[in-house]
């Protein structure tokens, strides 16, 4: 079987799992477990914190000792966090499970990029990343429907049961990860070993692109609080938007990413992005005067997630060394990780607090971060271009 449909298998697998979880964790942890709104909160920013901060060293693991043997061991121990979830019964053991799990995700993740980097071509990494996007979002819904059932029966088995699915569902990604043929691990090479730590024109992108992620509380959060506070238009229609976005991605992430080749069009392609959130920001700013453009931002802000994601994708493998990709895509991936953490006080504080001219600074902050992109990914080539002649000098010389 091709490694691009077992890594897609994988991905449905625990996206599944994570569909589920993302429904009704937010209930398990108060209604079953007794914690408050606040210790949810901030056991859950602990965790993903942590995470990422252990996401360069398990993705550098992950270069040293082999993708898919790290990406296996990882997708065990977040089996072993969600099932771990199972049995907490206090706040102090809440925030040591959470630890465990954001740290499993965070380098579950990038060992899974390096994965890829080192199963699939350089010119079809992008395409084969938006297919496994488009798989992720599938099975999200799918989870998020089986976690709907559960909070529908509201009963602690039901909790318990939809828990214990997401936890096999990472049992079976591993599974599955375990056929993919192994990726040849280079000789060590010269110089130090977190070398992304070092790597300036690398740091700036990533800091880039973890703004541009802040979109990722829109649908979830701000939206909703927003349509509950600023509009008439009926609570259901946080639904819609969700549906909207989920089916879209489903259907054009893969054509957009197919129009993504090499990095100029990778850093056109942000540029785009920023643009396309600035409009979607200044309609949900109309939004209070009918529901109808509530429909148009959400088709916008979904347009600039699917431009934003191609062209990201394309520029943290293409200024990644070959021999670095886990420790690079460890790197890059800690924007997940702040936007997680301070996406949802700050949209929610600039746009709930400003109302339009909030939604219009927010779109110009996106605006203003797309338009970097692309000196910086210009100073990356140039400095990843410098440091391969040295590598290979540095090699000859050892």
């Amino acid at each position: 079987m091709a490694p691009r449909r077992i890594l897609a298998q994988a991905q449905l697998a625990n996206s599944i799992g994570d569909g589920v979880y993302l429904v009704t964790s937010a209930f398990y942890f108060t209604r079953i477990v007794g914690l408050s709104a606040t210790e949810i909160g901030l056991g859950l920013t602990l965790g993903w914190a942590v995470g990422s901060v252990a996401g360069v060293p398990l993705g550098h693991l992950a270069d040293r000792r082999g993708p898919r043997g790290v990406a296996v061991l990882l997708a065990l121990t977040t089996a072993t966090a969600v099932g771990s979830f199972l049995f907490v019964r206090s706040f102090a053991l809440f925030v040591l499970v959470a630890c465990l799990y954001g740290t499993a995700q965070t380098g579950l993740s990038a060992a899974r990029q390096a994965l890829l980097a080192g199963l699939i071509a350089p010119e079809e990494r992008t395409v084969v990343r938006a297919v496994l996007q488009s798989t992720l979002n599938g099975g999200l819904a799918v989870g998020a429907a089986l976690g709907g059932l559960a909070l529908h029966l509201g009963t602690r088995p039901a909790y318990l049961a939809v828990f214990a699915l997401d936890a096999v569902s990472f049992l079976v990604a591993a599974r599955l990860l375990l056929k993919l043929p192994s990726v040849q691990v280079p000789p060590a090479a010269p110089g130090p070993r977190l070398a992304v730590l070092r790597d300036r024109p690398y740091a700036l992108i990533t800091l880039i692109n973890a703004v541009m992620l802040f979109y990722m509380p829109l649908l979830s959060l701000v939206v909703p609080l927003w349509i509950a506070s600023r509009t008439s238009a009926p609570t259901w229609m946080v639904s819609v938007l969700l549906l909207l976005n989920t089916v879209t991605v489903l259907l054009f992430q893969v054509r957009v990413a197919r129009r993504v080749k090499g990095l100029p069009s990778a850093a056109r392609s942000v540029r785009y992005a920023g643009l396309v959130m600035f409009a979607a920001c200044a309609v949900f700013a109309l939004s209070p005067y009918g529901w109808l453009f509530l429909l148009v931002a959400a088709g916008l802000q979904v347009l600039s997630e699917m431009l934003l994601a191609s062209g990201s994708w394309e520029i943290s493998f293409g200024l990644a060394p070959d021999h670095k990709q886990g420790q690079y895509q460890g790197f890059f991936g800690t924007g997940v990780a702040v936007a997680r953490m301070l996406g949802p006080v700050v949209l929610t504080t600039l746009v709930l607090g400003g109302g339009t001219l909030g939604w219009l600074l927010l779109g110009a902050a996106f605006a203003a971060a797309s338009a970097s992109m692309a000196p910086a990914v210009r100073w990356g080539q140039r400095s990843l271009e410098a440091a391969q002649p040295q590598a290979v000098a540095d090699h000859e010389h050892a």
